[in-house]
């Protein structure tokens, strides 16, 4: 039973869509951030698909996925208690309990909670960092969302070309100045990038800080790149990033 003391003392309540989707996360804690936005956003998924968030933390991603596509269900991978916990309360909270469910366990673990090729679409916000890169948040859960405590990219990745159907899609969030590893492994699992979305943190940085990338498996040999999306214009978020947190579905 999650602890109520938690969610109400050592959590916050975040606003999407002017007020209309709330999400609950850690006040200290593994917090949510632009990556997982876009990510929620980069993805397509079709009206009646089953979609898979792979770590999916405090369930942000899914809570998007399912505020601007009312026709699909999704369902959540975490292995941390605390964050499933939340997970499962902001799905309850925002109306969205029958749509969006939570499994708890590892990504290393996914055939023991999930048949091969049994969703549609997956999307994931994987850990950056390995454990000797970087100094190691000494918060618990952030240390294990941002660095490769419980998996590294291959394990993620592994993951998804598990859980998704053939010609199915999986869109993953990862630093650009790491882009070929990400590109590397999943062409290793018949995982074809299709759509390359460079991010840049203003128009006036010289190198793209985030790249998201759609892979389909066992795709074709095309792949899109397409025009940069700006997090930050004139002081404040680019119109485009706004749009990610103000727009209606």
């Amino acid at each position: 039973m999650p602890d109520p003391n938690f969610f109400y003392h050592a959590a916050t309540d975040d606003a999407l869509f002017d007020g209309r989707l709330l999400c609950r996360q850690p006040r200290d804690g593994y917090r949510f951030s632009v990556d997982a936005v876009l990510a929620a956003h980069f993805a397509q998924p079709a009206p009646g698909q089953r979609v898979l968030d792979l770590g999916c933390g405090c369930g942000v991603i899914g809570l998007i996925l399912c505020f601007r596509h009312p026709d699909i269900v999704v369902a959540g991978l975490e292995l941390q208690e605390v964050l499933a916990d939340l997970a499962e309360d902001n799905a309850r909270r925002n109306g969205f309990a029958n749509r969006c469910t939570v499994l708890r366990g590892d990504v290393r673990a996914v055939g023991e909670l999930l048949p091969p090729e049994s969703v549609d679409l997956v999307v994931c916000n994987p850990p950056y960092g390995g454990r000797q890169t970087g100094r190691l948040n000494r918060d618990g859960q952030a240390a294990s969302a941002r660095h490769a405590v419980e998996g590294c990219l291959d394990d993620f990745v592994g993951a998804a070309a598990f859980a998704v159907k053939n010609r199915g899609q999986a869109v993953f969030v990862y630093p650009a100045r790491r882009c070929n590893i990400l590109l590397a492994a999943l062409t290793a699992r018949r995982l074809t990038p299709k759509r390359l979305l460079p991010v840049y943190s203003s128009p006036e940085a010289k190198r793209a800080c985030l790249v998201l990338v759609e892979a389909r498996k066992n795709g074709g040999e095309q792949i899109d790149i397409l025009a940069p999306l700006f997090i930050r214009q004139r002081g404040g978020y680019s119109p485009a990033m706004r749009a990610c947190y103000e727009a209606s579905p």
